[in-house]
C-alpha cells in the first residue's frame, strides 16, 4: 500500500529536527587523491600529537610558590668546617653577633684540629673551650721594675746579635719576647726580673765559692728552694720586639706578647718551648726544672754520643776563640744572617705557620647578624700586623644537615640550580697577600621547602645561600677577622609537583581530533576552491 495518502507518514518526530550529523548519500560524495594524501597526513599528525599529550598527562611539573617566611623557630643552625691556614688553635675564637645580642668565644658544638702548613690535620685539639685562666704576674712581687733595677738589671736585654751568641754559648736560655706597648708585658716585667734574680742566686749557691741569696729581699725562701732544683744554669733574658722586629717577626715568628720561649742547645724544644702556665716565679722555676729533666732523659735515650758531640763542639768553639778566629767567624755569621734575612722575605717556612681547623655548628638568631673567626688571647696582646686570617671553607651550610644532603643527593624534588646554592662556598680558599686585611663574606639565606624533605612526620627546611665576598682593610691597631654576615630573606620559596586532571586530558584529546579534522578540511577546501577557480579561468581564456 502506498504511503502518500497517509498523513502520519509525512510527519516526523520533534527529536528528528535536531540532527547535527546529517549524512549525504555515498553516491553524492566524490573522492580525490589530494584528499587521500591530506587524510593520511592528518592521521599521522594526530598520532604524534596524541603520543605527546598522553606522555605529558603521565608526567608531573614543578611549580614554584612564593610566600612570606613565617617560622616559630627562634634559631637557625649553621654548619661549618673552616680551616684557618695561619692561625694557632690556642688563639682561634668564634664570636656571634646579631641585632639581638653578642656571644663571644662560642664553645658549644665546636671542635678544633691542629693543622700544619700543608693543610694536614696533625692532632685533635679537642672541643673548643674557654681559654684557661692563668695568673698573669706574681702578686708576691711587690716592688716596681724601677726598684728592682736599682741594684742592676739581671734579666739580660738581647738584640739580634747577642741572642745568637747566648744561644750558642749557653745550654738553657729563657727569653721574654715583649713589646713596650703591651699591657701584659708591663705587668710581667717585675716578675721576670725577680725570676732572673732568683735563678742567678740559685746558680751561685751551686758554686763552691758562691754564697748565693744576693737578692733575698726580692723573692721568698720558697722560691729560692724551688730554683735550687734547676741543676744547670739558665740564662733569663728579654728581647724588645719594638726595637728588634727582625728577631721577633722574621726569625722567631712571634705573634703575641709576651711570648716566653726556652732555647735548649740553641734551639726551641721540639715538644713545646713556649711557656703557657701561671706566670709566677715558682711556677716558671718548676717548669724549667721539668724541662731540664726532659732534656736529660732525651740525652740518656740517645746515649753518650750526643753528649760527647756537644762537649766537642763547645771545645772546638773555645779553641777557635783562643786562636783569634772568633772575629772572622762573626763576620761569616753576619753574612750568613744577612743572606738568611733576604730569603726570609721571600720564603715561606712551613714549620712557622701552623693552622687550625674549626668544625661544628652554631645556633644563630633568626635576625640579621654575623659570626667571625679571629685571634684573641686572655694572656697576650696580639700583634695586629702579624695576624693572618687567611682561610679555606671546607663546608658551610644552613639548617638541618639531613635536609641539605637530601637536596644535594637528589632525594628532594627541586630545580637543578637549587643544588648549587645549598653550599656554594665549599672548597673556596680566601688568602690575604698583605698586612691588615681580611675577607668578609655576605650570605643571603632563603628558606626552601620541597617534596622529599620529610623525615617521618617531620618536615625539614633547606636554605639556599646567595654569597658574595670582598676584601676588607683594617687600621694598623686593629686585629683582622674572617667575618661571615648573614641575613634571612623575608620570602620563602616552596616547590610542589603538579599533574594534569583526567578531564583536562580528555578535553585536549577531543580538541586535538576535532581541530585536526577541521583544519585539514579547511585546507582541502581552500585547495579545491583554488584549483576550481583556475580551471574556470582556463576555460574562459580558451573560448
Amino acid at each position: 500500500m502506498s504511503s502518500y495518502g497517509n498523513p502520519r507518514s509525512s510527519s516526523r518526530p520533534w527529536q528528528a529536527h535536531v540532527d547535527m550529523y546529517r549524512k549525504l548519500p555515498v553516491d553524492l560524495m566524490e573522492g580525490s587523491r589530494r584528499g587521500s594524501l591530506l587524510s593520511y597526513l592528518s592521521l599521522m599528525l594526530m598520532v604524534v600529537l596524541l603520543f605527546w599529550e598522553t606522555r605529558a598527562f603521565f608526567q608531573t611539573t614543578l611549580v614554584t610558590d612564593l610566600a612570606l617566611d613565617i617560622s616559630d623557630d627562634p634559631k637557625i643552625r649553621l654548619n661549618f668546617n673552616i680551616t684557618m691556614t695561619d692561625l694557632r688553635c690556642d688563639w682561634a675564637v668564634i664570636d656571634v653577633v646579631s641585632v639581638l645580642g653578642t656571644d663571644q668565644n662560642v664553645t658549644a658544638h665546636v671542635t678544633k684540629w691542629n693543622v700544619d702548613a700543608t693543610g694536614i690535620r696533625k692532632g685533635y685539639r679537642g672541643r673548643n673551650r674557654n681559654q684557661k685562666d692563668i695568673v698573669l704576674f706574681d702578686e708576691a712581687v711587690t716592688e716596681s721594675i724601677e726598684d728592682l733595677h736599682a741594684n742592676g738589671e739581671d734579666a739580660i736585654s738581647l738584640d739580634e746579635t747577642t741572642l745568637e751568641i747566648f744561644k750558642k754559648e749557653h745550654d738553657y736560655v729563657f727569653v721574654d719576647f715583649y713589646a713596650s706597648w703591651c699591657s701584659h708585658c708591663k705587668d710581667l716585667a717585675p716578675t721576670w726580673e725577680t725570676l732572673a734574680e732568683v735563678m742567678i742566686d740559685a746558680g751561685k749557691s751551686d758554686n763552691a765559692q758562691g754564697t748565693g741569696k744576693m737578692h733575698l729581699e726580692d723573692y721568698s725562701e720558697e722560691d729560692y728552694r724551688h730554683a735550687e732544683n734547676v741543676e744547670m744554669p739558665v740564662v733569663i733574658a728579654k728581647v724588645d720586639c719594638v726595637t728588634q722586629p727582625k728577631v721577633c717577626n722574621l726569625r722567631e715568628n712571634i705573634r703575641a706578647y709576651p711570648t716566653l720561649r726556652l732555647f735548649i742547645d740553641g734551639k726551641p724544644w721540639p715538644g713545646g718551648s713556649d711557656y703557657k702556665g701561671h706566670r709566677t716565679v715558682r711556677d716558671m722555676v718548676d717548669w724549667l726544672a721539668h724541662m731540664e729533666e726532659q732534656h736529660k732523659s732525651l740525652l740518656e735515650q740517645q746515649g753518650g754520643e750526643a753528649e760527647k758531640a756537644r762537649i766537642l763542639h763547645k771545645a772546638h768553639e773555645a779553641t777557635r776563640q783562643r786562636l783569634g778566629d772568633d772575629e772572622s767567624e762573626a763576620v761569616a755569621w753576619r753574612t750568613h744572617q744577612q743572606n738568611s734575612m733576604r730569603r726570609m722575605y721571600q720564603e715561606w717556612k712551613e714549620a712557622e705557620h701552623p693552622g687550625c681547623q674549626l668544625s661544628g655548628h652554631l645556633l644563630l638568631d633568626r635576625a640579621p647578624g654575623n659570626f667571625h673567626i679571629l685571634a684573641r688571647s686572655k694572656h697576650h696582646d696580639l700583634a695586629p700586623h702579624l695576624t693572618n686570617v687567611s682561610h679555606m671553607v671546607n663546608s658551610l651550610s644552613i639548617g638541618d644537615p639531613m635536609a641539605g644532603m637530601k637536596v644535594i643527593n637528589g632525594e628532594a624534588v627541586v630545580p637543578d640550580g637549587v643544588r648549587d646554592k645549598i653550599s656554594p662556598m665549599d672548597g673556596n680558599v680566601y688568602t690575604t697577600m698583605n698586612l691588615h686585611e681580611s675577607y668578609h663574606h655576605y650570605l643571603k639565606l632563603i628558606t626552601t621547602k620541597a617534596p622529599g624533605l620529610q623525615v617521618g612526620r617531620r618536615d625539614l627546611k633547606a636554605y639556599q645561600i646567595i654569597s658574595s665576598s670582598q676584601l676588607a682593610y683594617y687600621r694598623n691597631d686593629m686585629v683582622p677577622e674572617a667575618k661571615f654576615a648573614y641575613d634571612l630573606s623575608p620570602i620563602r620559596v616552596s616547590y610542589r609537583q603538579s599533574s594534569r586532571r583526567w578531564y583536562d586530558f580528555c578535553t585536549s584529546i577531543l580538541a586535538l581530533i576535532g581541530g585536526m579534522f577541521t583544519v585539514v578540511g579547511l585546507v582541502e577546501s581552500s585547495i579545491q576552491a583554488t584549483v576550481s577557480l583556475s580551471r574556470r579561468g582556463g576555460k574562459s581564456y580558451g573560448r
